[in-house]
């Protein structure tokens, strides 16, 4: 928690000095609260199916853990290498993650984000099981379309579970029109993904 409350610490002073740089009301970068999320439901501009109303908390919305895992076919990677991963599905009895493997998993629900900025981050039920869902990307982009794929990785043995939450999606507003939405650029790598993890698409940019 203290990890994401520092992101979000960071996160907040990168727009308040950009609200005081084009004096613009600090007000418009606030989390969304549960009844703007389901005004934006109403409207189109937040899309989560399947949608629960009980998984709606005060200001976020409660994920799950789809019925896929993946993990590299390779144990070292090569970031100009497409690195191939192989599916498995967790049994109805669960699965034990380990701590010495790095896993990809995916979240039973399917979002689409069109006017806001979606921050996916973990639960505290299951960081205090030692449960790290993302590595990095817990930010996604206005106009993202699909479902989320998460970066697990445990601090030890935990068995695991399909449809056990496991995250929580805050919504910020954008300050400023959107040019290009991420569902609208040509070189978009995770628009669209379904409900099987994505491995990482780092080899298709130039470098």
């Amino acid at each position: 928690m203290l990890l994401f409350r520092n992101k979000i610490q960071d996160f907040l002073s990168d727009r308040i000095a950009l609200a005081g740089k084009f004096k613009i009301k600090i007000g418009i970068f606030m989390i969304l609260s549960d009844k703007t999320i389901l005004e934006e439901i109403v409207k189109g501009t937040i899309k989560i199916e399947p949608y629960q109303r009980d998984c709606l908390g005060s200001n976020s919305y409660d994920v799950h853990l789809g019925k896929w895992l993946a993990t590299y076919r390779e144990h070292i990677l090569d970031a100009k290498k497409h690195n191939e991963i192989e599916y498995f599905e967790i049994p109805q009895e669960g699965f034990v993650l380990y701590a010495n493997i790095f896993y990809l998993g995916v979240t039973q629900e399917y979002t689409e984000t069109h006017a806001h900025v979606p921050f996916l981050e973990g639960k505290s039920s299951t960081g205090r099981l030692g449960i790290d869902i993302h590595a990095t990307a817990g930010k996604g982009d206005v106009g993202f379309c699909g479902n989320w794929t998460l970066e697990i990785s445990v601090k030890q043995p935990v068995k695991v579970y399909r449809g056990m939450p496991i995250g929580q999606l805050i919504y910020f507003p954008v300050a400023g029109e959107i040019e290009i939405k991420y569902n609208e650029k040509k070189d978009a790598k995770y628009s669209g993904q379904g409900d099987k993890p994505i491995e990482s698409m780092m080899w298709k940019n130039r470098f």
